[in-house]
């Protein structure tokens, strides 16, 4: 299996040679925020932390489609919308709310919550567990949830 590294090389390559724009500046921004992280640690990154830029970068993408969608721009939310796909392309297969939702029955067993109080302890567990799988916004909303029930 390649790297997310070699993916994310061999992506730029193919979107340079078919002449895709959006893809390619989208794979553009995101070696960029990679370097930029490198530079800032002195070191390459690792498979995980390579997984972090990109989640926020699709964070970055989520929270402008938003915006775009608000000031009624849907040219802008619909690049943005590709953006956001070409960058879910290298993440693992994002969790469903229902599967989100059994992770986190489960880890509230696993630390004893049982009131809105201990939401940091849930949320803290909740987030290592299913990094780069769930998007933290639905996390927390389904641990509040969960923790008010």
């Amino acid at each position: 299996m390649t790297s997310l590294s070699q993916r994310l090389e061999q992506a730029f390559k193919d979107a340079l040679r078919g002449k895709q724009a959006v893809a390619l500046s989208t794979l553009r921004m995101v070696k960029s925020a990679i370097r930029y992280r490198e530079v800032e640690v002195k070191r390459q990154l690792t498979e995980d932390e390579l997984q972090a830029v990109i989640n926020t970068q699709v964070k970055q993408r989520r929270e402008a489609i938003s915006e775009y969608t608000k000031a009624r721009r849907p040219d802008l939310a619909n690049n943005e919308e590709e953006e956001l796909s070409i960058l879910l392309s290298f993440l693992p297969p994002q969790l469903s709310e229902q599967e989100v939702e059994a992770e986190v029955s489960r880890i509230v067993e696993e630390v004893g919550a049982c009131s809105p109080k201990d939401l940091g302890k849930v949320m803290k567990s909740a987030m290592a567990q299913l990094a780069g799988r769930a998007d933290g916004k639905v996390v927390q909303e389904v641990v509040r949830r969960r923790l008010s029930s």
